[in-house]
């Protein structure tokens, strides 16, 4: 097989993201027995810094899930969802969306409250809803990443709980690029995933269990056996996986968390995206015809919607920006493609993402901005 083939092409998409050489190399440190006490040394670690960018010190445990974000939110629903519950599920987005997708494909009793594309959750709203419905478990994302709207969890969180529910959050593309809080947000159980602000390759979904969700899945049934977190708790405590993990991932999981927590320090990652998402609107700003998607104050940092102007195409996106961008070594984001097409038979304008997560630098992403200026302009 000739794999001179495949493109080397710097990832300014929303995820799978950029992974640097030294994470990449850490994939060909020594295998080890997942039940052996190797483990000590790459679990351990692993899971005290997860804490530390979650911000929750001891409140909640740390899980991994094989697989993706998708199976860590699977397990949530599994485990935290009884056959006799009411779920509501908010949604801003697809990826909203697809919570609800997962908790019916369980056979859930799940309700979806949809909000505009581009708009936040609005709590009055919810509200009445939370009235309406009296559910037993709400779920929602907490960064939207088909539009780029980031919700305010804490409040979302804190309006979910004066009505008695129990809030589980999806953070799969905010975690490890934005502060959390996570011991005072209101959530239950968060989960996120290793391909995404954590600037690792796919592999793991990451579930942060607090007490009152263990306690919980205690009592629900029909759990299965992955999706379980009881089971996952059990091997966690004592830094393992429930099933045989990817260990060339650990190996890189281990050496990227201690790269981020005891090098580049998470506050200045924070604000490093912070700084990246200004960048953005700036440019925005100086584009004719262009804007940003999503209202300020609600806008993600690790990841931008952006308003092309009258006339743009998907097909011009796709066919000769995306292209013309990959010829000069970049992969490019047209834009969530069934968010497109709708807006497209509705006559309405066509919107690119771009991806400034994990460990894209400002310099990077001044780069890819400019390059692609020069693009969309030919429009």
């Amino acid at each position: 097989m000739s794999l001179s083939k495949f493109a080397s092409l710097k990832l300014f998409i929303t995820g799978p993201t950029y992974i640097r050489d030294d994470v990449k190399a850490a994939a060909s440190l020594p295998e080890f027995g997942h039940r052996d006490s190797e483990n000590d040394l790459r679990f351990k670690p692993i899971r005290q810094h997860l804490r530390t960018l979650a911000g929750c010190g001891d409140d909640y445990e740390p899980i991994l899930v094989l697989g993706s974000g998708s199976s860590a939110m699977e397990a949530s629903i599994r485990s935290l969802v009884a056959d006799d519950d009411v779920l509501l599920n908010v949604s801003v987005g697809a990826f909203g969306d697809h919570y609800h997708t997962i908790a019916i494909a369980n056979g859930k009793q799940s309700t979806n409250l949809k909000f505009e594309y581009g708009q936040p959750i609005d709590l009055n709203v919810l509200e009445q809803k939370l009235k309406e419905l009296k559910p037993d478990v709400v779920s929602f994302t907490h960064n939207e990443t088909s539009t780029g709207v980031t919700n305010d969890m804490k409040a979302v969180c804190a309006l979910i709980r004066q009505h008695g529910a129990m809030p589980l959050v999806d953070g799969v593309s905010i975690f490890g690029g934005a502060e959390l809080d996570l011991t005072n947000s209101g959530a239950a159980m968060y989960v996120t995933a290793t391909q995404k602000s954590l600037a690792l390759p796919a592999g793991f979904g990451i579930g942060f269990v607090s007490q009152e969700a263990e306690e919980k899945a205690l009592r629900v049934t029909n759990k299965g056996h992955a999706h379980d977190i009881t089971r996952q708790l059990a091997c966690a405590r004592k830094n393992q996986t429930l099933t045989t993990p990817n260990g060339a991932l650990v190996n890189q999981m281990a050496v990227q968390l201690d790269r981020i927590v005891n090098e580049e320090g998470v506050e200045d990652r924070f604000a490093r995206h912070i700084q990246m998402r200004d960048m953005v609107e700036s440019w925005v700003a100086g584009l004719d015809g262009f804007e940003m998607f999503v209202p300020e104050g609600y806008r993600s940092v690790t990841m931008s919607a952006v308003v092309c102007p009258e006339g743009v195409t998907q097909a011009q996106l796709k066919e000769t920006v995306k292209e013309a961008l990959r010829g000069k070594g970049y992969l490019m984001d047209p834009g969530y493609g069934k968010l497109n097409a709708q807006l497209e038979k509705e006559g309405k304008r066509q919107i690119i993402r771009i991806g400034h997560m994990g460990d894209i630098t400002p310099d990077m992403l001044a780069e890819y901005l400019d390059v692609l200026e020069v693009e969309l302009k030919k429009l």
